[in-house]
């Protein structure tokens, strides 16, 4: 059972957070995007994100052999090195501990990606990550049924 209604009790704070959402959704390639979000999800044990996720890339034609395979990236050939380095920094900016985003880390996306799209995809990981301590703090729920 949800412990609260964020969007009811905060809908200012809530709308904020929207907007990063679409700012994101507007900014970083559909696929990463999917990628991104069901891999930080994942480490932050979000059920509710895990499975919205995974739904949505599931209907926009993604594979669900590459969605599984996004628990084990790393040792996964499916994915390109923009994927990979999208999917590395994910890891460091959502595990993101005392010495933050290692220089390989950041280096290695920053080879792929241009500035503005590394910005984009940090503002993307970055939100997935409120929404993600939104839903798992209010225990908010995937639906029972597909």
């Amino acid at each position: 059972m949800s412990r609260i209604d964020m969007a009811a009790v905060a809908p200012q704070a809530y709308q904020a957070v929207l907007g990063l959402e679409k700012y994101a959704r507007a900014n970083v390639d559909p696929t990463v995007l999917e990628l991104v979000k069901l891999r930080a999800s994942m480490l932050n044990g979000c059920a509710f994100c895990v499975d919205m996720h995974s739904a949505e890339a599931l209907a926009a034609g993604e594979s669900s052999r590459r969605l599984f395979a996004v628990a084990a990236w790393r040792e996964a050939p499916f994915f390109d090195e923009r994927e990979r380095t999208a999917l590395a920094l994910t890891d460091a900016v959502t595990r993101l501990g005392e010495h933050g985003v290692p220089d390989e880390v950041w280096d290695a996306a920053a080879k792929v990606w241009s500035e503005k799209e590394l910005a984009d995809l940090v503002i993307a990981i970055a939100t997935i990550n409120v929404w993600n301590r939104i839903a798992v703090t209010s225990r908010t729920q995937p639906p029972t049924e597909a």
